[in-house]
């Protein structure tokens, strides 16, 4: 089976962290096009995400290939349903215990997981939106965050730093944080609604905005700044600094591909053992 090309995180040496890229799998356009290049394919070649048109064959190998490559079964492989809300679900040994169709029902509207189980890698989907993923060292609990603009401005990663320290007794200063690969200042273009909206909301426009000939806004600072509102320490707030919309040849990007195309997944799952640590590096 293709190995799975994922880029890898340093977020502590008890947990594996990291952002699949485009590279791996075995999905592709679903057309009879003769173009060699795989990566025009708008599933080419590595997706997991059954809610975006891709076929299920395709998504079930990459699964396969990813969990295997993780050491996990695929039921212990957590992705939710999103739908830009503030949602946060945690995966427990209940929800483990729990059907098919009924684990399906539980991620429905969901746009953050966090787990304190062991060998259980949870994550989200994006393709321009902002991932972000969250672990406590101290308690060993995790988290797992898809922003796009409606959820930034609704603030679900103060939401989720909220919801860790009720759940696990997390202090927020105890945190890392990873902004994964999402859509740069300099390609989110927005209408004016999206800029009032932000506003409205009370950000800070002269730190996360720029006026070219339409707005643009900045998405990972946006998740920077609400981290450290939270009570993250600044030195614990790490940027990827992959703009997907420029770097679409290796991550999906929805505003160069379409809305039918690939997602990123970015994971994390905490380790029986302390003995694995990665850098921030591509393999």
């Amino acid at each position: 089976m293709t190995e799975v090309q994922l880029y890898h995180y340093n977020m502590g040496a008890d947990v594996v962290a990291f952002s699949t890229t485009r590279n791996g799998g075995c999905s592709t356009d679903g057309s009879e096009s003769e173009v060699d290049d795989s990566l025009s394919k708008n599933y080419a070649t590595f997706n997991i995400n059954r809610y975006c048109g891709d076929s299920e064959e395709h998504v079930a190998h990459n699964r396969e290939a990813l969990c295997q490559q993780l050491g996990i079964s695929d039921d212990r492989l957590v992705m939710p349903h999103q739908t830009h809300n503030t949602r946060v679900a945690c995966i427990d040994e209940h929800f483990l215990a729990l059907t098919v169709e009924e684990r399906q029902t539980a991620l429905e509207g969901i746009d953050a997981l966090m787990t304190d189980l062991v060998g259980v890698c949870i994550g989200v989907s994006t393709a321009d939106c902002i991932p972000l993923l969250l672990h406590d060292p101290k308690r060993r609990a995790v988290c797992a965050i898809h922003a796009g603009w409606r959820g930034t401005v609704a603030r679900i990663t103060q939401k989720a730093v909220q919801t860790m320290t009720e759940t696990y007794g997390t202090r927020p200063s105890d945190l890392i944080a990873q902004i994964g690969p999402g859509i740069s200042l300099d390609s989110f273009e927005v209408g004016q609604e999206v800029f009032d909206a932000f506003a409205a909301a009370g950000f800070n426009m002269p730190a996360i905005s720029k006026m070219y000939a339409k707005w643009h806004i900045d998405l990972p600072e946006c998740n920077r700044q609400q981290l450290i509102a939270s009570g993250l320490r600044t030195d614990h707030v790490h940027l990827s600094g992959i703009c997907t919309y420029q770097a679409h040849d290796t991550f999906f990007s929805a505003r160069r591909l379409g809305i039918h195309s690939g997602r990123i997944f970015t994971g994390i799952l905490i380790l029986k053992t302390n003995n694995v640590a990665y850098d921030n590096d591509e393999i």
